[in-house]
């Protein structure tokens, strides 16, 4: 059931793309039994990582010592995106919430966010949290448009990106986008990619990540060229790594893009890819959410930020 697969492996599409692993590199299926995975959130200090299946209203945990997946909660609001802030903590996306949470070290959770001017969000999808203590999320409709990942409801708001600051207060960062998914800061924290997924309900919709600059004070965005077209499915969740590559989800596998947009490199998942993140005692392993399945490749790289 597990170790290498057949249908995985590197696609090399630019020379720069084989200097991001090692010649007997492969890719391993750590773990199978989902019905949706996403939001894949790695803890160091515990060396485990925590991820999402959301239809079966529950969050699993692969713990890197022996192996073995679990329950790490159960229900869990149709929990989406995962990360890790600079304290540790997990930071989470509800869809049945409604809202992004925190839990605490003494496994509390604490609402970060539910409304926006009085009414409710939509379903959080996808959070980051900046080195200055805020957090940055999308709220899309997914989890509202049917009961399958929460619970079926009209909309209240538009869908936004949102910035939640260390006082609480929320605030509005970008809403000209149909359907905000994924979202990741460069490494210099100088620019905000963000997916937009609308060609999920309108064939003519958007299925590319922008780029979008950050202000000077940290509290703003400005722009919002378009670093990719996805060419195979959608992206979805996506982390950059040190050197300013951006990895990315989609229904192939993971596309990895140089800093300028350029796609340089695959690597072939045999189903259809939701998100991922960088881990390990380095920061130099891929843990990669298929459709069912957990899976991990190990590279020369390494992810810019915890998570």
């Amino acid at each position: 059931m597990f170790g290498e697969l057949e249908g995985c492996g590197f696609e090399v599409l630019h020379e720069s793309f084989a200097q991001c692993f090692v010649g007997h590199a492969r890719v391993e299926r750590l773990w199978t039994g989902a019905r949706w995975s996403e939001g894949p959130a790695w803890f160091a200090a515990g060396r485990y990582l925590v991820w999402s299946d959301i239809p079966n209203n529950r969050m699993l945990r692969w713990d890197e010592t022996d192996g073995v997946v679990s329950e790490f909660r159960s229900p869990s609001n149709n929990s989406n995106g995962n990360t890790v802030d600079y304290c540790g903590r997990l930071v989470s996306c509800e869809h049945l919430g409604r809202r992004v949470t925190r839990t605490e070290f003494d496994g509390s959770l604490s609402v970060l966010a539910d409304s926006f001017e009085g009414k409710r969000l939509n379903s959080p999808n996808d959070v980051v949290v900046k080195t200055d203590g805020t957090v940055w999320f999308t709220d899309p409709s997914y989890g509202i448009l049917s009961d399958y990942e929460g619970d079926r409801a009209d909309p209240e708001l538009p869908c936004c990106v949102y910035r939640i600051d260390i006082d609480g207060t929320i605030a509005v960062v970008a809403d000209d986008f149909f359907k905000p998914n994924g979202l990741a800061f460069s490494p210099d924290e100088s620019i905000l990619y963000i997916a937009d997924t609308g060609v999920t309900h309108d064939t003519n919709g958007p299925k590319h990540i922008r780029s979008m600059r950050v202000s000077s004070d940290g509290k703003q965005l400005d722009g919002g060229t378009v670093f990719a077209e996805c060419t195979e499915g959608v992206f979805d969740g996506f982390r950059c790594d040190s050197a300013g590559r951006l990895w990315s989800s989609a229904a192939d596998g993971v596309h990895c893009y140089s800093a300028d947009g350029t796609l340089i490199g695959k690597v072939r998942i045999p189903e259809i890819v939701s998100n991922v993140t960088f881990g390990g005692a380095k920061r130099n392993r891929l843990f990669i959410c298929g459709t069912t399945s957990l899976y991990s490749v190990y590279l020369t790289v390494n992810g810019c930020a915890p998570g």
